[in-house]
């Protein structure tokens, strides 16, 4: 048997052996978990930072971009052409210099017929339209006949005519020491009255005459002739209507010679004088008509002026009621910057721009303000003389512009 002693000595140094295993494998797996535990947290710390350095390169990125897109925004109010892709696009440039004009002025208007040598062709007796002698836009002579009628009344003025003639007749024939000084003061006196109140109606003194000379004149019938020479401008009646006294058959108008009549702003102060001369286009046609008169008023509702001229039609190429288009001059000059209206553009703010060249083929935009009209020119300023810039095809640029502009390299 084994000894006891040796038992507890054998066993108690397993034990040792045993606690010392454990503290070994209990060592090495806390060590092992610390490391676990520190790899962990580099490895966090190490993607904490790498996503520190996305967020700095997306902040860094998203800088640069705005810096380049500011930089291209900046670029966009310019573009570069060659000479050919100028020539192809009609662009032409100019030299920026002082001008010597005169202010100029636009206005709407209105061709009309000149009421000073316009009339109305009326009947002063209620009447009856028997025939009709001239048409709607006939040239007419002085004392050509327009229009045939029949009245009544014509019948017992006319009437009364013959028989006073009949009687002033015999009596002046016979004499008045023959007849007595009060028989022939009343046979002249009616007949002068018979006769004003024929011509009152607006007969002719030769048809008066007429009636007077002949026991067989067609009673009641008269005509209307025209007073002067001229065109008919209205004819609103039809054969046989009954037509009353003052109402209007014809209008007659002289176009040789026509009004004008222009409408311009309340707030234009362009000096107008009696005498000024404008341009005057109407139907393709181009003419110089005369200032003549000025209206002081201002209409309440179009909130404009009228200004009155005369226009030579000789030719007889303008009618009344066509629209016109006049072009006012003043006749004061001043030395101004301008360029005609082709070369101006509006931006996208709505400000006034023209494209001036640079040595390098670059159109560049430049804002200007404008001043006063001079025909076609318009006055700027915002820029200094002696610059290139666009006078012609300013639209073409502004459009190659606004789309990005060609591609130098012709790529």
């Amino acid at each position: 048997m084994i000894k006891l002693s040796h038992l507890f000595r054998f066993t108690g140094l397993s034990l040792r052996r045993t606690v010392f295993s454990l503290s070994v494998i209990l060592f090495s797996f806390t060590a092992t978990a610390q490391e676990h535990s520190h790899g962990e947290e580099h490895t966090h710390a190490e993607d904490h930072a790498d996503e520190l350095s996305l967020e700095e390169a997306g902040e860094h990125h998203a800088e640069k971009h705005d810096e380049e897109g500011h930089d291209e925004h900046g670029e966009s109010a310019a573009v570069v052409l060659s000479e050919a892709q100028r020539q192809i696009a009609g662009i032409r440039l100019d030299t920026l210099n002082l001008q010597t004009l005169s202010a100029s002025a636009y206005a709407p208007g209105e061709i009309k017929a000149n009421g000073y040598q316009s009339y109305i062709v009326s009947p002063r007796v209620s009447s009856v339209v028997t025939t009709r002698y001239a048409a709607l836009g006939e040239h007419v002579k002085a004392g050509q006949p327009l229009v045939g009628l029949f009245s009544e009344e014509m019948v017992t003025a006319q009437s009364a005519l013959q028989q006073a003639a009949t009687e002033w007749f015999r009596v002046k024939q016979l004499g008045q020491q023959a007849v007595g000084e009060k028989r022939f003061v009343s046979a002249r006196t009616q007949f002068n009255a018979a006769s004003r109140r024929l011509k009152a109606f607006g007969l002719r003194n030769d048809t008066i005459d007429a009636i007077a000379g002949q026991d067989d004149y067609p009673l009641g019938e008269y005509t209307l002739s025209a007073l002067s020479d001229g065109v008919v401008m209205q004819d609103e009646f039809n054969q046989g209507q009954r037509i009353e006294a003052g109402q209007s058959l014809m209008l007659i108008s002289d176009e040789a010679r026509l009004w004008v009549e222009a409408r311009l702003p309340a707030h234009n102060d362009l000096p107008l004088k009696v005498g000024t001369e404008a341009v005057v286009m109407a139907g393709g046609l181009r003419a110089i008509a005369t200032i003549t008169q000025e209206a002081h008023t201002i209409d309440p509702q179009t909130r404009t002026r009228v200004v009155r001229m005369d226009l030579n039609n000789l030719r007889h190429q303008f009618h009344a009621g066509m629209f016109a288009d006049i072009y006012f001059q003043s006749p004061f000059a001043e030395n101004v910057l301008a360029v005609p209206e082709s070369a101006l553009m509006r931006d996208a703010d709505g400000e006034w721009q023209i494209f001036v060249a640079g040595e390098d083929g670059t159109l560049q935009a430049q804002t200007v303000t404008l001043g006063k009209r001079f025909g076609e020119f318009q006055q700027i300023s915002g820029v200094e003389p002696g610059v290139t810039y666009v006078s012609s095809g300013a639209f073409f640029v502004a459009s190659e512009i606004a789309k990005g502009g060609f591609d130098p390299h012709n790529h």
